[in-house]
């Protein structure tokens, strides 16, 4: 467990090195004390700092949302993060590369909830409920910990390694199986990496409940108009500049984002 002021040391040092686009040594290395606890509240400490410079919260990202990715990290649940309103990307819009330390695209089933969605009783027939759509989306992440060098830790205090996102038009959730939707991810024509949406917990809808229950116990809501990513469909993909990836959804569609 760390003090106050060691929280604020390890959030100056992410904010500083998102700012520098310079990668910091891992914060479990600076802070050998660091807990989950801590790398939440450390999280907080910088979107808040966000928020107070005029940033808006516009949804949230879950990470570590595949069994496997979760006994690499050796957890036994996601972890989350916040959404901006300055990480929305275009489809036709370039994105710098050199903006960010280490770039990769993930491959989501997004959710545009039309209605709030219930705390820490959430279900997932509540989510299906509350959906206005569900949408092709590829999320940006970036990690400011130097060569990915990663623990649970790292990644939370690191707002779960978020960095944007894009997503399409989408559909009404109730007109598909959301367990088995197929997904591609393709580079400049090449296929890159596919999977299922089955491989976020099952069902991406149950990915999304535990997201509800568990900001609950902070204190916040999801909210109507909110995107919630519920974490990625296949393995990640290094960006380089002048590259364009397109994820493609059987019965949803597909979204694109280019880089320069």
């Amino acid at each position: 467990m760390l003090t106050d002021r060691q929280r604020h040391e390890a959030a100056e040092l992410l904010r500083s090195a998102e700012h520098g686009v310079v990668p910091i040594a891992p914060l479990t290395e600076e802070f050998p004390g660091i807990d989950t606890e801590d790398a939440y509240e450390i999280q907080l400490v910088n979107i808040r700092h966000r928020l107070a410079a005029g940033a808006e919260v516009r949804g949230h990202k879950v990470g570590l949302s595949s069994p496997v990715m979760q006994r690499m990290m050796g957890v036994d649940e996601p972890d989350y993060g916040h959404l901006l309103h300055d990480m929305e990307l275009r489809t036709d819009v370039p994105v710098p590369v050199a903006r960010y330390c280490h770039p990769r695209v993930e491959v989501e089933v997004g959710f545009v909830l039309g209605d709030d969605l219930p705390g820490g009783t959430c279900t997932p027939a509540d989510v299906l409920a509350a959906t206005e759509r569900v949408v092709p989306a590829l999320e940006l992440i970036d990690s400011r910990i130097r060569d990915w060098r990663i623990t649970i830790a790292d990644t939370i205090a690191d707002n779960a390694s978020s960095a944007g996102y894009v997503i399409g038009e989408g559909r009404d959730p109730r007109e598909l199986d959301l367990k088995a939707i197929d997904a591609r991810l393709t580079g400049d024509g090449e296929l890159l990496a596919e999977g299922r949406s089955d491989a976020v917990l099952g069902d991406p809808a149950v990915s999304v409940a535990w997201l509800a229950r568990t900001v609950a116990r902070f204190g916040v809501p999801l909210r109507k108009g909110h995107v919630v990513l519920p974490g990625s469909c296949t393995r990640a993909v290094d960006v380089t500049p002048g590259a364009t990836f397109t994820a493609e959804f059987t019965a949803l569609g597909s979204v694109s984002l280019s880089f320069i």
